[in-house]
């Protein structure tokens, strides 16, 4: 009796959207689990919303009293999406394209489209997505919610290519937004994370889709810099990324795609949906477990991904889709990413700290990517405040407490390594940095604030990023 007494207190409160307001209170009721791709860190959240409409959203922000974050795919791994006892919004049925125009190159959409789904349409006109991540599976809101990147020389992140956004703020005002009207809430809702309000439409540049042929070179580490600089300079470069591979990560191979007029060698001018990715999966898992691991890595699988001459269109190329990725089960073990970006001139000495720290702490990391960021001057919360290299830390833990807790020394330890360098962390990823080192890697977190204050007074929209971070 007492636990019925407790679930109808708890779902009355719920429908009254005051659990947020006094987290206790959440105790007395059977919350709804919001959980990110790695499994790690599900937010229990008092109600789930699914709005098809900025009305629909306008609306549900006015009538909750509590708090409320935003997600979209969920692939953040450390409660971005949700705060404890609130309200989770789940844009994924805003998917919708509401305007195309083929001849300016512009598309605008709402904020839960898949960049799969707007590449269905794009395709169509032969046009491409201007930038965005390596993989398909993401929503445009989310993407400019962090301000993601991808693989892309010709273009920024994604902020970079936004003209405007609607958002609605915390009284249920819908505002638009662009680089000159209300400019202070643009930039604080680039790579915010949902802290001023809930993005709804998205207005992007878009590209031509091309020919594209894929060049891999080994490039010594002192030279990869320059090697990178004439790649850009060379003006015919979309994609480039360099893989670095363990235990020294001090070999690179450099993966760039060209414009061409050769034959296809991949006629195909999408991924296919729904493939199967089996060969990958297993291929992955050896990397992790079997004997010798780190020579199978850089002997075995790298090679066999980076051989062959491959000519292909730009789309296919990113509509890649990360169920690639994905390993059988999650239920002991998990795929995590990291990331930092370092100042271009402090290359080669980062690279060997990094790859130092990941020895020392016997982490199990598969790969770092590197790829190339521009300054950005667009988000208050920028991670590129000059040029910078990136360098994307894919890596496997285990799922149990003493696994987590160990990686987030490691995790610690590597921030302290990108900030002796100038360098900062991104945020999408697990909450290990210390309130110190986030206010060290974010030093414009105090303006950052002042916005969301004129904006959000009340703080009705959080996560549980915000709650340790701002």
């Amino acid at each position: 009796m007492l636990t019925a007494r407790r679930t109808f207190l708890g779902q009355a409160l719920a429908a009254a959207g005051v659990l947020s307001l006094h987290p206790a209170l959440a105790l007395a009721q059977p919350l709804v689990a919001v959980p990110n791709v790695t499994q790690l860190y599900t937010v229990q959240v008092a109600r789930v919303v699914a709005p098809a409409t900025t009305q629909e959203v306008a609306q549900e922000v006015r009538a909750w009293p509590g708090k409320i974050a935003v997600g979209g795919g969920r692939y953040s791994m450390g409660g971005q999406v949700g705060i404890t006892g609130g309200l989770h919004l789940d844009m994924r049925k805003m998917n919708k394209l509401l305007n195309l125009d083929t001849q300016a190159k512009v598309a605008r959409v709402q904020a839960g489209i898949r960049w799969r789904d707007l590449q269905d349409v794009l395709d169509l006109a032969d046009l491409s997505v201007r930038s965005m991540q390596s993989y398909s599976n993401f929503t445009a809101g989310g993407a400019v919610s962090v301000n993601a990147h991808g693989r892309y020389i010709d273009s920024g992140p994604v902020g970079s290519t936004v003209r405007a956004l609607k958002i609605v703020i915390a009284d249920g005002t819908v505002v638009e937004a662009t680089p000159t009207l209300n400019t202070e809430l643009f930039r604080a809702a680039i790579g915010g994370y949902g802290a001023v309000g809930v993005i709804t439409e998205v207005e992007l540049d878009l590209a031509d889709n091309v020919r594209i042929e894929r060049v891999v070179k080994s490039v010594a580490l002192k030279d990869y810099p320059a090697h990178f600089a004439r790649l850009a300079d060379a003006g015919d470069h979309i994609f480039h990324n360099a893989d670095l591979s363990p235990p020294h990560f001090n070999a690179p191979v450099s993966v760039s795609w060209r414009r061409t007029r050769k034959p296809l060698t991949e006629t195909r001018r999408l991924v296919a949906r729904g493939a199967s990715y089996e060969l990958e999966q297993n291929i992955i898992f050896l990397m992790t477990e079997a004997p010798l691991a780190d020579l199978l890595i850089k002997s075995v699988a790298h090679p066999l991904r980076h051989a062959g001459a491959k000519v292909k269109w730009r789309n296919h190329e990113a509509s890649l889709d990360v169920a690639e990725l994905e390993p059988e089960s999650r239920r002991y073990s998990t795929y995590v990413l990291q990331e930092y970006f370092i100042p271009v001139r402090h290359f080669e000495a980062y690279v060997k700290d990094m790859a130092a720290t990941i020895r020392k702490f016997e982490a199990k990391v598969l790969n770092v990517s590197v790829r190339h960021a521009m300054a950005d001057p667009i988000p208050l919360l920028p991670w590129a405040k000059e040029e910078v290299f990136s360098f994307v830390v894919y890596y496997k833990q285990g799922t149990g407490s003493a696994a987590c807790e160990q990686t987030a020394t490691w995790t610690r330890a590597m921030i302290d390594v990108a900030l002796g360098y100038e360098g900062r962390y991104y945020l999408p990823y697990q909450l290990h940095a210390t309130k110190a080192q986030f206010e060290q890697a974010y030093p414009e977190a105090d303006a950052f604030r002042a916005v969301k204050r004129k904006a959000d007074p009340t703080g009705k929209f959080s996560n549980e990023l915000w709650v340790k971070y701002l």
